[in-house]
């Protein structure tokens, strides 16, 4: 989330590990320009940029969503362009959304849970276009975006309004330092982001609104019926988040698999040219069976 410059773990972050890199530093990583972009709203924010590898495919495909604390005043996909450029020149065609968040008008709930089941759907209409394999689909989430990820993997389990008419079903979901659901964040998410995002989000806290946290967690879900790869860096993704995860999904038959790169950061775990990025991007190939 890029609040972790502004919460109390990014500061303990930085006093610890001077060399930790900041959402400015992804900033001024190179990334290419999108090949397509395709609105799935009306709404300012309620888009995608696609890019494809070079070749005739039909190629695999990672969507992704980026963090921010879910505050349009951190983060926007730019975050997540350099590893949807780095993706591409490795033969995975990136669909990279962008969502409305709060702050955007619509955002929060439930207008952001809509646009991340609407931007992921589009995929279908940009496949009309470009040589995209939906058979070969995953589903990629950093920081705030990671429960984005792991809601979008669950829609086919959910009911009602959250599943939505045809959801778009993903063969795996990477889950890059962020909490895969929202449950025992509160308090959490103040110490990260400056602020209790999460109750803006969801329009109030869990014992407030417990109907609309259970119908969108995919912990309540489980199992998901597609197996979850953690990258842990931070405390965006604490040991005790991860485990009590893996212990919930596995126990339901989920299989998941987690990593530490080594030396990994927030930031860096996502920065192309940097070696945490490449057991990043190792993940996402294995998790799309092409390592």
């Amino acid at each position: 989330m890029r609040g972790m410059s502004l919460g109390l773990a990014g500061l303990l972050l930085m006093a610890a590990a001077p060399q930790e890199m900041s959402p400015q530093d992804i900033d001024k990583l190179p990334r290419s320009k999108a090949d397509f972009v395709h609105r799935y709203g009306p709404a300012p924010m309620q888009f995608g940029e696609l890019r494809v590898p070079k070749g005739k495919g039909p190629f695999p495909v990672a969507i992704l969503f980026h963090g921010g604390c879910f505050l349009r005043a951190y983060e926007g996909l730019d975050g997540t362009a350099p590893i949807a450029t780095a993706l591409a020149a490795k033969g995975i065609a990136t669909w990279n959304v962008e969502y409305r968040a709060i702050g955007d008008a619509g955002g929060g709930w439930p207008g952001s849970y809509q646009d991340w089941a609407a931007g992921a759907d589009a995929l279908r209409a940009v496949a009309r276009r470009y040589p995209l394999d939906l058979s070969r689909v995953i589903v990629v989430g950093h920081s705030a975006g990671a429960p984005a990820a792991a809601f979008v993997a669950a829609r086919p389990k959910l009911s009602g309004d959250a599943r939505g008419r045809d959801p778009i079903r993903v063969r795996a979901a990477v889950i890059v330092d962020g909490p895969p659901d929202l449950s025992g964040l509160e308090g959490r998410d103040e110490a990260i982001c400056g602020q209790p995002v999460l109750k803006a989000l969801m329009g109030g806290t869990q014992a407030e609104q417990p109907a609309r946290y259970r119908s969108v967690s995919p912990a309540a879900h489980l199992p998901l019926g597609v197996p979850t790869y953690l990258v842990s860096a931070s405390p965006v993704l604490a040991p005790d988040i991860v485990a009590k995860w893996r212990a919930q999904a596995e126990a339901k038959g989920d299989r998941v698999t987690v990593i530490e790169p080594k030396g990994g950061d927030h930031f860096n775990i996502i920065a192309p040219g940097r070696p945490q990025w490449t057991e990043t991007e190792a993940l996402i190939e294995r998790a799309l069976a092409l390592k």
